[in-house]
C-alpha cells in the first residue's frame, strides 16, 4: 500500500513540474453570426394598405376573394407561373392592342390573385403612364410619391410603393407624364428596376403597360421584360391588331399568349380565352 501511494505521489509530483496539472480553457462553439434578412426587412418597411371590398367589386377586382368569379382569373395565375418557371422568366408585361381592353384591370386581378400565394412576393408596377390608373382603381390615389419619380431615380421604390397582404407590392402613379417613351427606354430606368429587384427579390414583376398600338411606350420598354401578354376584347379587338402587335413584339421579347376579355360566348369549360 506505501508503495502504491509513493506512486502517486511521484506521479502528481511529475505532472506539476511539466504543467499537466493545468487545465486547458474550455473551448466554447463560435457565435453564430446572424445574417440579417435584409429582403424581409426592406418589405416591413413598405407602407402598408389594405384592400377596399367594395371599391374591388365595383373595379371589377374579381380575385379579390377566392370563389367561381375569381376561378379564371387563378387558372391564368397558374398557367402564367408555371411557364415563368419553366423558363425562368420574371418580369411580365401586360399590354392590349388599343384602349380599353381591360389590361390595368386584368393585371391587378393577377396581382391580387398572386397575394393568396403566401410563397410568391409579387411586384405590379405602373408604366402606362400616360393613362394613370392604378392607384384609383385600389384606393390609393393620391399617392405622395408617384412611380414615375422613382424611375427618374428621384425617390425610392419605399417612398412610392404600397404593401398589400405583406407580399405585394404596388408602384403606382396619381399625375399624367409626358416624355414617356423617352423615359421608358432609359438606361436609368434599367438600372432603376435592376435595383428594386435586388432590394425586393420578388418572384415575378408585372408592369401594366400602355396599348401597344397607341404609342411607341411599349415597344420602348419590351427588351427589358422577359415576355408580354397581350389582352383582346371581344367583338372589338380585330386579328390584324392582334397579328401586328405579336410579329413586333416577338422581335424584342417573348409573346407568352393572348388573352380574350369580355368574352360572352364560351363554354363552362373555359372560364377565359389564352393561347400560345
Amino acid at each position: 500500500m506505501e508503495k502504491i501511494r509513493t506512486a502517486i505521489a511521484k506521479a502528481r509530483a511529475e505532472r506539476d513540474a511539466t504543467g499537466a496539472g493545468i487545465l486547458a480553457p474550455r473551448k466554447t462553439a463560435p457565435e453564430r453570426t446572424t445574417v440579417p434578412d435584409t429582403v424581409g426587412a426592406n418589405w416591413a418597411a413598405l407602407p402598408i394598405a389594405t384592400f377596399d371590398t367594395d371599391l374591388m367589386r365595383r373595379n371589377r377586382i374579381v380575385s379579390f376573394i377566392r370563389g367561381p368569379e375569381s376561378a379564371s382569373i387563378d387558372m391564368m395565375r397558374t398557367r402564367i407561373m408555371q411557364q415563368m418557371r419553366d423558363n425562368n422568366w420574371r418580369r411580365l408585361a401586360i399590354t392590349s392592342p388599343t384602349a380599353a381592353c381591360g389590361k390595368s384591370t386584368i393585371a391587378l386581378n393577377l396581382a391580387v390573385s398572386l397575394t393568396r400565394q403566401r410563397d410568391i412576393r409579387s411586384l405590379l408596377l405602373e408604366l402606362d403612364l400616360r393613362r394613370p390608373s392604378l392607384a384609383r382603381m385600389i384606393g390609393i390615389n393620391p399617392r405622395p410619391v408617384d412611380f414615375t419619380e422613382v424611375l427618374r431615380g428621384k425617390a425610392s421604390f419605399a417612398e412610392s410603393a404600397a404593401c398589400f397582404e405583406g407580399n405585394l407590392a404596388v408602384g403606382s402613379n396619381s399625375n399624367k407624364t409626358r416624355d414617356t417613351s423617352e423615359l421608358l427606354s432609359s438606361a436609368g430606368v434599367t438600372d432603376v428596376l435592376a435595383t428594386i429587384e435586388a432590394d425586393y427579390q420578388p418572384d415575378i414583376t408585372i408592369f401594366d403597360m400602355p396599348p401597344m398600338l397607341a404609342a411607341d411606350d411599349m415597344m420602348a420598354f419590351a427588351a427589358k421584360v422577359d415576355c408580354v401578354l397581350i389582352i383582346a376584347v371581344a367583338e372589338q379587338t380585330t386579328t390584324k391588331e392582334v397579328d401586328i402587335c405579336e410579329q413586333e413584339l416577338a422581335r424584342q421579347t417573348n409573346v407568352m399568349g393572348v388573352v380574350l376579355n369580355e368574352c360572352r360566348y364560351m363554354g363552362r369549360e373555359a372560364n377565359y380565352g389564352y393561347y400560345s
